[in-house]
């Protein structure tokens, strides 16, 4: 990857490294490290262990300052939904984090650079190279600015499908009906077009990577559009 690429990069997220290799690192995946370096250490595991508690306590004392009278249970639940992995990967995928990874020829093929699970990981790991190169009021920072938008949103992606089930069924007898509509693109990258049905309407519909991803799509639609 170029130096031009990893420079707009910065731009992006607003911070820029004193030591580029510390970006390097967090944008670098085991099957990459494995495979072009042929050292199983020389990944962003470490740094995701780190970004990973740096993320849990500014989270929690952004939460903890934000909202005075919520009590615990529900300050726990909101900080679950913000740092669980659908999240931080749409998160990741905000600030082009997919495009920037350093991944392995068959991780790549394998639809690498799409999967929730590798670029939440590799959002956590760049908090904690902003951390180990600039402190926690860098890391805070861009917690605040990249994670901590517009929670609303994020909380309801998340929750979409358990939300719009309360809704219907407070209103019909009947739960949504989750439909799928098609399914194209290779084994390795699938998309897949869902639709929600409520009384046999369509109310909403998603896409995503996987069944479960375009019916979440699907939901917020759905809620999105009956509040409009």
């Amino acid at each position: 990857m170029s130096t031009k690429n990893l420079k707009e990069f910065e731009n992006r997220i607003g911070y820029t490294f004193k030591d580029i290799n510390l970006l390097k690192l967090a944008l670098t995946h085991s099957s990459y490290g494995n495979e072009v370096h042929h050292d199983k250490h020389r990944n962003n595991e470490r740094l995701e262990f780190l970004g990973d508690a740096v993320l849990e306590i500014t989270v929690s004392e952004y939460l903890f300052e934000k909202y005075k009278s919520q009590p615990e249970g529900g300050l726990t639940k909101l900080r679950a939904s913000i740092v669980c992995e659908p999240t931080l990967a749409v998160c990741a995928r905000e600030i082009g984090l997919n495009d920037m990874l350093y991944l392995g020829k068959g991780e790549e093929m394998t639809g690498g650079r799409f999967r929730d699970s590798i670029t939440s990981d590799a959002l956590e790991a760049v908090l904690g190279a902003i951390y180990q190169d600039g402190g926690i009021e860098c890391a805070r920072e861009f917690v605040r600015k990249h994670i901590l938008n517009d929670i609303d949103r994020k909380q309801l992606f998340v929750d979409s499908k358990s939300i719009l089930q309360e809704k219907i069924q407070a209103e019909y007898k009947d739960g949504p009906v989750y439909e799928l509509i098609s399914e194209s693109g290779p084994d390795h990258s699938k998309e897949f077009k869902v639709n929600v049905l409520v009384d046999g309407k369509v109310v909403g519909e998603g896409t995503g990577r996987t069944k479960k991803a375009a019916e979440q799509q699907a939901a917020y639609n759905a809620i999105c559009n009956g509040s409009e």
